[in-house]
């Protein structure tokens, strides 16, 4: 099982600049959750000569030319990220209902935002981007795991803490750093979705807002 995680010095000065709150908290992730990632990412790779080699759930070692099946170097995928998020981001599309759901949660629940995104200059950019869409919460930049901001999070609260992120790698860093967190692990893409089996800790596997929602709505 993963160690705690360590909250980041940046992070830690981003969670210490929101308003005092005791509701309960959702700590939602943006990338596969809110916006549209996976498809946005592999129109990108189509347009750059390159391919998902299959639908599971990771990028190092998933992504090809489009005329080989030797998986690119860890350093070229994450070159690709970098620039991908770069051209992409300010533009990527809304989940469907992401806007509603989370606004009908909104009134009973704090709502942050935790999202992994290189380079600062693409913070201002994604918070404009969902303004405009109707998703006006406090978005927080991580780097890495995100267990330990998850917790800094949750300091001082006594109500629920729900955390809704894609990755299992994210997931299994919550368990080990706040295992009391209700655990949604959202996939939009259905290909990806299905490839995933839910380990022990999830609570909920899904790719649909609507059952999001009703879930979140039933621990209160």
């Amino acid at each position: 099982m993963p160690e705690p995680t360590p909250v980041l010095p940046e992070v830690l000065a981003q969670i210490r600049a929101l308003p005092p709150s005791n509701r309960p908290l959702i700590i939602c992730d943006v990338d596969e959750v809110i916006l549209h990632m996976i498809a946005h990412l592999e129109e990108y790779l189509h347009g750059n000569g390159m391919r998902f080699l299959n639908h599971t759930y990771r990028l190092t070692g998933n992504i090809a030319h489009h005329d080989s099946d030797a998986p690119l170097p860890g350093d070229q995928v994450k070159t690709h990220l970098i620039k991908f998020f770069d051209e992409v981001s300010p533009h990527q599309t809304m989940v469907p209902e992401a806007d509603t759901m989370l606004a009908a949660l909104s009134e009973r629940w704090d709502i942050v935002l935790l999202t992994n995104l290189p380079g600062p200059h693409n913070k201002p950019a994604r918070e404009t981007l969902l303004g405009g869409l109707g998703i006006p919460y406090p978005v927080l930049t991580n780097s890495g795991p995100k267990g330990g901001a998850v917790a800094a999070l949750s300091g001082g609260r006594s109500h629920p803490v729900v955390f809704i992120d894609d990755s299992p790698t994210n997931h299994r860093s919550v368990q080990a750093s706040l295992p009391s967190a209700v655990q949604i692990q959202f996939i939009a893409d259905q290909r990806f979705l299905r490839s995933v089996e839910p380990e022990a800790h999830i609570d909920l596997l899904t790719g649909d807002w609507r059952e999001t929602c009703r879930f979140i709505e039933a621990i209160l």
